[in-house]
């Protein structure tokens, strides 16, 4: 299927026949849905005084405790002049510490502090909040997970 036919899919019931109207655009549905994610997430993040960038740090450093900053921006798909300011504020929010390598002194490491290792209880309600805010079948966003997941495969291969 080519790029115009699948713009057509998106909206077959417009008139206008040119492909650079926005309403026809994948990229603005997602980037507008995005952004009112990230709306949503603000007052149940206010509470842990996250925002969402340092949630997702968080997470991050929840399953992988002790992470180099290299694997925690690959896995963010964050360069590290965007991670090293967030990093830098969680330390100063007393949630992380930022260590040399034992065994290579050119490698930060990132901990969590008690703090940090504390809030994930606090945190553990948020997923279910969002999936009510969604209301959306559970189904239905798994399988739009999966389709960003492979979308961000695909022009990341490019």
């Amino acid at each position: 299927m080519d790029q115009h036919n699948l713009l057509n899919i998106v909206n077959d019931n417009d008139e206008n026949t040119s492909d650079l109207v926005i309403d026809k655009q994948l990229c603005f549905a997602m980037y507008s849905a995005t952004n009112a994610v990230i709306r949503a997430y603000r007052p149940i993040l206010k509470a842990l005084d996250l925002t969402y960038p340092q949630y997702l740090v968080m997470m991050v450093l929840w399953g992988n405790n002790g992470i180099n900053v290299k694997a925690l921006g690959h896995k963010l798909h964050l360069d590290s002049g965007t991670l090293t300011p967030l990093l830098k504020r969680l330390e100063q929010k007393n949630l992380l510490t930022r260590e040399r390598s034992e065994k290579d002194e050119r490698v930060r490491e990132i901990f969590l502090t008690p703090s940090g290792s504390r809030i994930k209880s606090e945190a553990e309600d948020i997923p279910n909040a969002m999936l009510c805010k969604a209301k959306l079948p559970l189904d239905e966003l798994l399988t739009m997970k999966e389709s960003c997941e492979r979308l961000l495969a695909n022009l990341n291969a490019q």
